[in-house]
This record gives C-alpha cells, structure tokens and sequence, in this order.
C-alpha cells in the first residue's frame, strides 16, 4: 500500500501492553499510569487477526512492543502464532531487557531473530534512577543471552539526555567497536506529559555524532537496507558493531516513514507524533467484515501526514499528549 505522498507503508508496531516493570522518568510518572483495563486491551486472537488482513496489503514487517511485551502472560504463545503467518518476512522486538535473559531461547525458537533493547545508561546507579528502580545486571545479562543464543542484529536504543547521560555517549560508541552490536542514538521526543516535562533535556544527534567524531575515525555507511527504516548509520574504522542515528526531531525522515502504530486498546494510529487514529477494536468486536476492516486500515494509511510538526509552531494536527507507553514504544 502507498499512502498518498507515495510511501510504502509496509511496516506495523505492535503494542500487546500498555504495563511495564520499570518507570522511566521520561515515559511515565513515579506512580506509573492508569492502566487501561483488562477487557479493554486486544486480545491476542484478535491482534492476530488483526495481522493476517494487514499482510495481504502489504504489511511484512512486524515489530512487538509495549509497555514492555514481555510482562504479558503467554507472549511466547503469541509470538509463535505470530510467526506462523504466511507473508510475514521481518518480526522483531523491542524490550527493556529486564526479562530477556529468561525469554531470549524461547523467542529466538519461536521465530523472532531481531531484538532492539532499552539502554540509558551503563552506570548501575544511574540506570537505576532513570528507570527509577530498574537493575542494569540483569539487562546486560539478557544483551550477552540473546546474543549468545543468535540474536542477528542486536539493537540498544539510548535516550541520550541532556545533563543526564550525554557523559557516556562515547562509552556507549565504544561498545560498537568491541562488539558486534548496533548503538542507536534516538533523540528526546516530547510525547505525552511526561515527555513534555523534559524537553529541556534534549540533545540534536548533531551533536552526539559531533563528539563521537571527536574521539573516534568514524564512517557512514551507504549502503541501505530496507528494514533499515529511517537510521542513519555509521560504523567506527576497525570496529565490530555500528552506530545509528535517529533523529526524530533535529532531521525530519517523514519522508522515509513506513509505519503504522497498533495500540495495546487496539488504536490505529498513523503516525506516533500526533493522536489522530481509528479504533478498530470496537468494529471488530462488534462482528464487522473482513472487508470493513481492510477498509479502516486503508484509511489509517491515506490518512498518515506528509510529516510531523512537533518541533515547529501551527500544527495543523494534533500533537501527541498519550503517554508513550500507551502507545507503543
């Protein structure tokens, strides 16, 4: 399917859960959120279904997200059905890494063989007051299991704040080079109350980039991959892993986005920074036809924006006040 600026949209986040086992400071509050209720979250038949009329559209890539996916009873169960669908090429996802080391064999087994984790910071106390609590043990545990047990590629997304943690950007640069992992620089987005709470705190990768340079011989890499979506990649001369940038507010990749967000209440949004979407959770449950829902989807697609306005002024659509973990990370 192309939207109406001719983008293929081929790519679905799929949140199963709005719950996470950890609270960090920049995508809810200390006392965590109101959870939505149990018979409002979809259920997995129904994410299921769901999937198998999005893929005759074009739909191949699958990312799992939450909240934090693994805190969901019987994910494994899930993501074998998931991966069990025909045309279905790419199914990967995206966890905090708390769990992982307990869930990496029985993921991989399943099917999934691309997994993206959460990683702020790599000072234990620090860690621990970004994700107010979190333990970074058992997240570097979970990154050296699934890499062990064949994860290809392995991902580490790092918020990179100011004043916070902008002092291990070249720690985390460095892990490219011993290792054979992809550091993945994303910018502080305002999202939600929260996000807005710290907008003080962001850093344009410019920068980032810029320090890492300071230190280091490194090389963007031209060659692009379809799944790469819109990163931009670098590797350090002589290093094992990469380096990626993505740089939602500082260079707009409108142009290259291919994604459509399914919420965990079963929302359909068309892109993450704004809250325009379409329920298609109560149609469904509502015993409506294949064929109507293949229409919503078309829908959510042609109404997809040619780009974000959050960092400029008059939007002419609304900016995204859901917290992130509400929809989807």
């Amino acid at each position: 399917m192309l939207d109406k600026f001719g983008r293929d949209i081929n790519y679905l986040r799929v949140s199963v859960t709005d719950r996470c086992n950890l609270r960090c400071l920049y995508c809810m509050p200390k006392q965590g959120l109101s959870l939505i209720g149990h018979d409002d979250i979809l259920r997995y038949e129904e994410i299921l279904h769901i999937v198998k009329i999005a893929v005759p559209l074009g739909f191949s890539k699958i990312r799992i997200t939450g909240g934090e996916p693994l805190v969901r009873r019987n994910i494994l169960g899930f993501v074998s059905s998931l991966c069990e669908i025909e045309g279905l090429h790419d199914i990967a996802l995206t966890t905090n890494g708390i769990l992982l080391e307990s869930y990496a064999q029985a993921l991989f087994d399943a099917g999934v063989k691309r997994v993206n984790i959460s990683l702020d910071s790599l000072q234990h106390e620090k860690y621990a007051y970004i994700t107010r609590g979190g333990d970074l043990a058992s997240v570097l545990a979970g990154i050296e299991k699934a890499h062990r047990v064949g994860f290809v590629p392995i991902k580490i997304n790092v918020v990179v704040m100011k004043g916070l943690n902008d002092d291990e950007i070249l720690n985390f640069a460095k892990i490219t080079f011993d290792r054979p992992y992809r550091i993945r620089f994303i910018e502080l987005m305002p999202i939600g109350h929260i996000g807005m709470d710290h907008k003080n705190r962001h850093l344009s990768n410019d920068f980032v980039l810029e320090k890492i340079r300071q230190r280091y011989d490194i090389h963007p890499i031209l060659e692009k991959k379809k799944i790469d979506g819109p990163v931009r990649r670098y590797k350090i001369a002589g290093g094992y892993g990469e380096i990626g940038f993505i740089s939602s507010i500082s260079r707009h990749f409108c142009q290259s986005c291919n994604r459509l967000r399914l919420t965990a209440d079963g929302h359909l949004r068309p892109c993450l920074l704004s809250d325009e979407d379409i329920d298609l959770k109560t149609p469904l449950r509502s015993g409506v036809k294949d064929i109507e829902l293949t229409e919503l989807i078309k829908d959510v697609i042609a109404k997809k924006p040619m780009r974000h306005d959050i960092s400029r002024g008059g939007n002419p659509h609304k900016k995204c006040l859901k917290e992130m973990s509400s929809i989807g990370g």
